[in-house]
């Protein structure tokens, strides 16, 4: 762990002064928004941050107990969502880039650089910004801001669990997994399916 915590610090600590790191999550699901967070660590907290990594390789109770210590580690901080109608307004590539680009506009702190998650960057003028493939597993602030955006995100598809039941959203928070298919058979889309993605195209009536 503290191995781990010392590489993602390291990495950050080659950038600009004051870093932010951005990351989103739910591009993948068939239901929800996409949410994504940019972060700006204090780095006289960042000995708080030991247990951070990738949040797809934390356990879903690791990451919700994280959460706050997180937010307490940050100089700034920004979550942002777009729907599942937006998504389908649009795509998904350019929903996620627009809530990247939310979430570094609404910082309460102006980053010298910034480090996004993946290879595209977000239409942010004003922002040094550099892409960066598989950054959460690499950077710390990165890693804090892929711990946010997934939180955030379950807690809003947990909450959608409550008023469209039967689809099984607090488990598998959207994405395509045989439950959600065969909840797809039997009820149908909701409101909050991505009308747009192929698997979700077929249960459309008509």
């Amino acid at each position: 762990m503290e191995k781990r915590f010392t590489r993602l610090k390291q990495f950050d600590m080659n950038y600009g002064r004051v870093l932010a790191g951005v990351d989103e999550a739910g591009r993948g699901p068939w239901a929800g928004p996409v949410v994504a967070a940019a972060v700006i660590l204090d780095g006289a907290k960042l000995g708080t941050l030991t247990r951070l990594d990738d949040s797809k390789k934390l356990s879903e109770k690791t990451r919700e107990e994280l959460f706050e210590t997180v937010i307490a580690a940050c100089v700034s901080y920004r979550i942002c969502g777009i729907s599942n109608s937006q998504i389908d307004s649009t795509d998904i590539l350019s929903a996620t880039m627009r809530a990247m680009s939310a979430c570094l506009k609404g910082l309460s702190v102006p980053p010298d650089r910034v480090i996004i998650d993946g290879n595209t960057l977000p239409n942010a003028p004003g922002f040094d910004m550099e892409a960066v493939v598989d950054g959460d597993a690499k950077s710390l602030c990165v890693a804090a801001a892929s711990v946010l955006a997934k939180v955030h995100r379950d807690r809003i598809m947990r909450k959608f669990d409550l008023i469209y039941p039967g689809y099984g959203f607090s488990s598998h928070k959207g994405y395509g997994t045989r439950e959600h298919e065969e909840a797809l058979e039997k009820l149908g889309i909701c409101p909050i399916h991505r009308k747009s993605y192929r698997p979700v195209k077929k249960y459309l009536k008509g």
